[in-house]
């Protein structure tokens, strides 16, 4: 017994509702990001989504004390991106606790403190397990109106992980490149953002061993910008409490602030910009303040 083929029209009307089947049972798409509604945006891989961030979490730019140099160049740079000129990715190494994030953060409020609403820079932060996605992510900006530095803290890759490839091609290699519109900026504590000792086994096991560790520091060098943070001396430690407290307007005599502040330093058996703002919590606590500037 043979059966006829449905009429076109039934047809038609047929592969419709099997469309509309497929398509309500699709996932939703990304959301397009809202460029407009905050300077600040965190980048969800897993959504492929820019969520806005209504409130950084940084400090002033005056509060950071004894990295002059490479803040006056992060400045610099970011303010030849923003008017348009050409800028450098900025790679910001070096000691623990010395204001390297906090720097990257703090130069985005300066530069757009004096922008109006059209020129002002969005900062947009991927985590360092997101990195393979980089260029999902630069996609999104490419075509956007507005100028992005994309900020990456604690860069670093240990034996094993070859993401760090993603990271280079998304900042200078591939067909299309890095977008003219963003700028790459990354906190590591490690200057060629490998250990030592993956380096080393590159030496010791390839067959070309100065190729094998040459592929792996090239990755370093697509930052033409290099601000190395050091361990601050103990003159710049108490410049730092003491431009806290000022700040903050802290009331304690000067003797008695720079000697805690001191002891302080030794229990943690650090001098740093991260020790120097613990202190300054701790006091505040002790003093019955809040650490927020516009109470004092």
């Amino acid at each position: 017994m043979s059966v006829s083929p449905p009429a076109s029209g039934d047809a038609s009307a047929l592969l419709v509702r099997i469309a509309d089947a497929l398509d309500r049972l699709a996932p939703p798409g990304p959301p397009r990001p809202d460029f407009a509604a905050a300077d600040a945006f965190v980048w969800h891989a897993d959504k492929g989504a820019l969520l806005p961030v209504g409130r950084v979490n940084r400090v002033d730019i005056a509060l950071l004390r004894g990295v002059d140099r490479v803040r006056d160049m992060l400045l610099e740079n970011t303010e030849r991106f923003a008017r348009g000129l050409p800028a450098n990715n900025a790679l910001l190494w070096g000691a623990r606790g010395m204001g390297k994030s906090s720097l990257v953060k703090a130069t985005h409020a300066e530069i757009n403190r004096a922008a109006n609403a059209d020129s002002r820079l969005k900062l947009v932060e991927i985590h360092r397990e997101d990195i393979e996605s980089l260029p999902a992510l630069m996609a999104l900006m490419r075509e956007a109106p507005h100028r992005f530095i994309v900020f990456c803290d604690d860069l670093s890759f240990d034996g094993g992980d070859t993401s760090y490839k993603s990271l280079k091609a998304a900042l200078e290699g591939g067909i299309e490149g890095r977008p003219a519109n963003v700028l790459f900026y990354a906190t590591s504590n490690r200057r060629h953002l490998l250990p030592r000792d993956m380096m080393e086994n590159e030496r010791s096991s390839a067959i070309n061993p100065g190729e094998a560790v040459e592929e792996k520091v090239s990755l370093s060098d697509r930052f033409g910008l290099w601000l190395g943070f050091h361990h601050c001396s103990q003159d710049d430690y108490l410049a730092m409490v003491h431009g806290y407290a000022s700040y903050f307007s802290l009331d304690a005599p000067a003797d008695a602030l720079e000697r805690e502040a001191l002891e302080w330093a030794t229990t943690r058996g650090s001098r740093s910009g991260r020790t120097a703002w613990q202190f300054t919590q701790d006091l505040a606590g002790r003093l019955g303040r809040r650490l927020d500037p516009e109470s004092n």
